[in-house]
């Protein structure tokens, strides 16, 4: 698979086949490959906690907040919750500002979780003080993302931004979640004419 094609099949997935469990080995495989991701002033100050244990997966869950345009959706139920989870830390004793790293981090895990097949959705609405005291995290560290990882029990597909520009998820009948995109033209705002070949003449001549 290209990296076009992973990056197109790695959607945010929110519904999981709980009862499939992910070994803690391969949670480590991970961090592994998001470990050696470029890091600014390769300080690498990001650390991570794991979780693969369904009652220590249970602790987690609820500390968790799962797609916000979804209103009557509270999240995945019992059997389609996640196997396993990585918690994103900072240490602010390396840096206070770890700039594109914890970006970067979770792009390259959510990528590697893609290549084996596994689902990945990365929270950012986290009851932090609470996930903290379920997991007895260190102080010291701040809790940045929770990445949730399972086999997919969901479809998600990429659909064309409509002309109303709605760019909020949504599910249809048969449960498929669609995620509206924008045009590849509405993103590049400029080009250097003399380089872009054919497109670079938008005057419409």
């Amino acid at each position: 698979m290209s990296l076009a094609e992973l990056v197109r099949s790695c959607r945010s997935i929110r519904r999981y086949q709980q009862d499939i469990p992910i070994e803690m080995t391969a949670l480590e495989g991970l961090v592994e490959v998001a470990r050696l991701a470029p890091s600014g002033g390769n300080l690498q100050s990001l650390r991570y906690a794991l979780c693969a244990d369904p009652a220590v997966n249970a602790r987690v869950f609820p500390h968790l907040k799962w797609a916000g345009y979804l209103k009557d959706w509270d999240g995945p139920a019992d059997g389609e919750r996640p196997a396993g989870y990585v918690v994103m830390l900072q240490d602010p004793g390396v840096t206070r500002n770890p700039w594109a790293d914890p970006g970067i981090a979770c792009q390259t895990l959510v990528l590697a979780a893609a290549e084996q097949g596994l689902g990945a959705c990365i929270l950012g609405s986290v009851d932090r003080p609470a996930l903290r005291d379920a997991l007895s995290l260190p102080e010291g560290l701040e809790i940045l993302f929770v990445i949730a990882l399972g086999h997919p029990a969901e479809i998600v597909r990429i659909d064309p931004l409509g002309p109303d520009g709605d760019i909020r998820y949504w599910r249809d009948e048969a449960g498929v979640h669609h995620v509206p995109k924008r045009a590849l033209d509405e993103l590049i705002v400029a080009r250097d004419p003399a380089s872009a070949g054919p497109r670079g003449d938008r005057s419409g001549r």
